[in-house]
């Protein structure tokens, strides 16, 4: 790398520089305004040919434009490295990198050369730790800071605040907090910060109003905290008080803000003022249609979670797993199969499947195990992501749980519709009949056209055809083309003339232009050696004047649906 820059330097002309030091200002003082890696090196090579060694210049530059490789190479080619270079090493590892790990060990490395760690070093290890979540390195380096008498330093105390909080440790936290003799808005923000995102809301909120008291005035970053704690506590009253104090101190809504009121709102169950923000923010990024999209499907509004969701795409705002974890949730609570299948295959293309099917799953049961109410929205959602994701006997087992414990949360259609799926996915013909039996009996809950459809998925997959065309017979509205569709595909797998020839008649009843209806009914006659059943079929298609479809998959956008051509 360094070779190559040399070719670069040729265009440099520093030979009328006869002075060297004049020759490092003037290097040193482009080197401040290098606006890529290629100048950086063009620079490096000028001081390598004439002997000026600066290597920590170069390293901060380096660092500041984010390469990696180029600083890493650089640091490892000084011979003796100082205390400042590896300070600014680890700064780079720990901000500009993420390389948590790699700036522990630099700072090992630092000790084991008889360097003197600082106020400057410090406080990047100790957030090093905490995102690693390493309590036992993190106290052993606090016992190295009060050895040396930092531990009143307001970097250092304000870093092992984090990594104590990050931890698990709010004890610890706190006691650092408390011996801070004189506090600024940055320790409160640490403590309170550390609070909300470690669920500790009540404490957050109480510590925020000590903070009111004694006269310190809240930034963004105190504001957004605490609007999470209102969240989790469900404290409308201090939600509201904090985006008045935005309005009325003129504070930007941006996306942070702007996320984190809809978030709370959505969490309080006040929907009307959670969208009146979001339509408010002028520039919306991913994360804050995330926020209105997941306030709608928590608060079992799914068709306008989906209706948003729609029209996030609209916007060319691309998804992400967050988003599609709203989603899913709200394809759940309503049975929206279709676009719960799109998610599916959108998430695969894209690498996320893994994130969203499997590890939000165990997230979202920690969440739902630690909420301190829950309601049937709470209980749905997490049953029927169980359901829909391959964990059918955990999801049967939490509506159990739900029955009993679930208090003045007791289940409804939504419920139904989530077990019954789970039972579908898993094959459990008799416990889905029992099940199915059991809304009315028990909890007195009538069936609808969903419950109905689940029980001839769950009958059509074990192969018991002629039960799933009872369930179509006695359902109380117009049947899903769907259904049926799915029906007449088992149909052609056990090769069933009988309830196939009912399921056709229908399809071509409720859907007489889809050429597939006409494509399958054909095979299935062939399959059975009727051929001129099979002929029939064709000649009926064309007489109809049905033309076969070009492969397509279809969305539904808002109340019309959308052709997605593949």
């Amino acid at each position: 790398m360094l070779l190559r820059a040399k070719a670069y330097s040729r265009h440099l002309a520093f030979t009328e520089l006869n002075d060297p030091s004049l020759l490092r200002e003037k290097l040193l003082s482009l080197l401040k305004k290098c606006p890529s890696t290629k100048t950086v090196q063009q620079i490096h090579t000028q001081m390598l040919i004439n002997f000026i060694q600066k290597p920590n210049f170069l390293l901060i530059r380096i660092i500041d434009l984010k390469d990696f490789n180029y600083a890493s190479l650089l640091f490892h080619q000084i011979s003796r490295p100082n205390e400042y270079a590896f300070n600014v090493m680890i700064r780079g590892l720990t901000t500009a990198w993420q390389k948590y790990s790699h700036s522990l060990k630099l700072y090992y490395q630092m000790k084991r050369l008889g360097l003197k760690p600082d106020n400057f070093t410090y406080p990047f290890v100790f957030i090093s730790c905490a995102n690693l979540l390493a309590l036992n390195h993190g106290v052993s380096v606090h016992s190295s800071v009060f050895k040396i008498g930092l531990d009143e330093d307001d970097h250092v105390s304000h870093s092992l605040i984090t990594m104590y909080a990050r931890c698990g440790k709010l004890d610890s936290a706190r006691k650092v907090f408390d011996e801070i003799r004189e506090r600024d808005l940055v320790s409160w923000n640490s403590m309170i910060s550390g609070y909300s995102k470690m669920g500790y809301a009540k404490e957050a909120v109480e510590l925020f109003g000590r903070m009111r008291e004694e006269e310190f005035l809240p930034d963004e970053i105190t504001l957004v905290s605490v609007l999470g704690s209102c969240g989790d506590l469900g404290d409308l009253v201090l939600g509201k008080w904090v985006e008045g104090f935005v309005v009325k101190n003129k504070m930007d809504l941006n996306f942070y803000m702007g996320s984190a009121l809809i978030d709370m709102y959505g969490k309080c169950g006040a929907l009307v003022p959670a969208r009146r923000v979001f339509d408010a923010m002028v520039n919306k990024d991913v994360v804050t249609w995330n926020a209105m999209i997941t306030a709608y499907a928590q608060n079992g509004l799914s068709n306008e979670a989906i209706m948003l969701f729609n029209r996030m795409k609209y916007a060319g705002v691309n998804p992400d797993k967050i988003t599609l974890i709203g989603v899913l949730s709200a394809c759940a609570s309503i049975g929206a199969l279709d676009l719960g299948k799109w998610v599916d295959k959108y998430a695969s293309q894209r690498g996320l499947r893994h994130d969203i099917f499997c590890g939000s799953i165990d997230d979202a049961l920690k969440v739902f195990e630690d909420m301190p109410v829950t309601n049937e929205v709470s209980w749905n959602a997490m049953i029927s992501a169980l359901a829909f994701n391959g964990r059918a006997h955990e999801a049967l087992l939490l509506f159990e749980r739900m029955s009993k414990e679930g208090g003045a949360a007791r289940p409804n259609d939504v419920t139904f519709i989530g077990v019954l799926s789970a039972c579908v996915h898993a094959g459990l013909v008799d416990e889905g009949r029992r099940l199915f039996d059991l809304m009315s009996s028990s909890f007195g809950l009538i069936p609808k056209s969903e419950h109905y459809s689940c029980m001839v998925d769950l009958y059509a997959r074990a192969g018991h055809l002629s039960e799933a065309w009872d369930f179509v017979e006695r359902m109380p509205e117009k049947v899903d083309e769907i259904v049926l569709g799915a029906l007449l595909g088992a149909c052609q797998k056990q090769k069933n003339t009988d309830v196939s020839q009912r399921v056709m008649q229908l399809l071509l009843e409720i859907e007489s232009s889809n050429s597939g209806n006409y494509v399958i009914s054909s095979k299935i006659f062939a399959n059975l050696k009727m051929w001129d059943d099979s002929a029939k079929m064709r000649a009926l298609m064309r007489e109809k004047g049905v033309s076969k479809t070009p492969g397509c998959s279809w969305i539904g956008i808002d109340d019309p649906k959308q052709s997605n051509w593949k």
